[in-house]
């Protein structure tokens, strides 16, 4: 039987003490498909199902295990079954693709993200707001790492435009065709630490994580003709380096919801939210009234209209969102208490 240290990957002695408690084996998850996972525990890979019980308590499908949960596990030979989830530090979530009222948890217990955007045609200060504020909210650090390098003619203008919009977040250039392209995001992957890596689809995730494992371990693709990388990964899967550290892939995210990411929206644009301060009115929409901050602030070219036109969208988002999810709990709350008052009466 395998003898695997787990503190490799992220196990920490207070999350060892939760499972412990509940005389469980712990384990993580590695990668999701469909309604199947595959965890790593101290005895090694194995494929796991959630238990019904674990699915009768599960209120959506945010509640359901992601990549880079570490779960309770009851383990049989070659299988194993997920009795719960232990708590998260950090989860990366989104309104599921599609949907209105379903949120998603990309990945969990990242320490850092690395937003990934492309020097070339797929740069997007918008895109990049966006990631940036679900990033802030999850409790990881964001990174933006600009990739594709190599084909950037105007690196100068790019770094000047990503630091206006990335504020709080460093960032860092890489080129996975050069010999050294990737050593800017060392200082990152260290033991018992994870990194996500995020962006859209074709800008270079799975071909830094080939240059990571030492080997061509994921699918990648070339150019387009519109100068866009192809997508290339269908799954959310986590990996462990071989000096230390973890990495997980995820799939090109073509929309990215928010789901209430009020505080993100605060971290990401602050420099908005301290113009907003001065604002006559505290609850000023920075629309037409009177002593605007924020919008004299757009008049005299110290802050892009773009740029607020960004935030004012996505803070309209997010409040979607929060009444969304109130709107729900509030239907849930009902629902049971009606379950409640059957069941009671089928008892008289």
């Amino acid at each position: 039987m395998a003898d695997i240290d787990m503190t490799a990957y992220g196990l920490t002695g207070q999350l060892a003490a939760l499972a412990s408690a509940e005389a469980a084996a712990v384990g993580r998850v590695l990668a999701q498909d469909r309604g199947s996972y595959r965890v790593v525990s101290s005895s090694g890979e194995r494929t796991a199902e959630v238990s019904g019980r674990f699915l009768y308590g599960a209120e959506d499908v945010g509640d359901y295990p992601a990549v880079g949960d570490f779960v309770w596990l009851r383990e049989e030979e070659g299988f194993a079954m997920i009795r719960g989830i232990l708590p998260r530090r950090s989860a990366f979530v989104r309104r599921a693709a599609g949907a209105l009222c379903v949120r998603q948890v990309v990945a969990a217990n990242i320490d850092t993200a690395f937003i990934c955007m492309a020097l070339n045609s797929d740069f997007n200060l918008r895109r990049l707001e966006r990631y940036l504020a679900v990033t802030w909210d999850s409790g990881a650090v964001p990174v933006v790492v600009l990739t594709k390098a190599d084909l950037c003619e105007n690196m100068a203008q790019r770094l000047s435009e990503v630091a206006c919009v990335a504020a709080g977040a460093e960032v860092v250039t890489v080129s996975a065709v050069e010999t050294d392209g990737l050593r800017a995001l060392a200082p990152y992957l260290r033991p018992g630490k994870t990194v996500a890596l995020l962006g859209s689809s074709g800008v270079g995730k799975s071909t830094i994580i080939n240059r990571l494992l030492g080997e061509e371990r994921l699918q990648t693709g070339g150019l387009r003709d519109d100068g866009r990388g192809r997508h290339t990964t269908t799954r959310r899967e986590l990996f462990l380096l071989e000096h230390g550290g973890m990495v997980i892939d995820t799939p090109g995210m073509r929309e990215l919801g928010l789901w209430d990411v009020d505080e993100g929206l605060e971290q990401s644009f602050a420099d908005i939210e301290a113009l907003a301060a001065s604002c006559r009115f505290g609850d000023c929409s920075h629309g037409s009234e009177p002593g605007c901050a924020v919008r004299a602030a757009v008049e005299s070219g110290s802050l892009a209209r773009e740029r607020l036109q960004s935030y004012q969208k996505l803070c309209a988002e997010s409040r979607y969102a929060a009444d969304t999810e109130s709107y729900l709990a509030e239907k849930k709350e009902k629902f049971k208490r009606i379950a409640k008052i059957n069941r009671s009466a089928r008892r008289k």
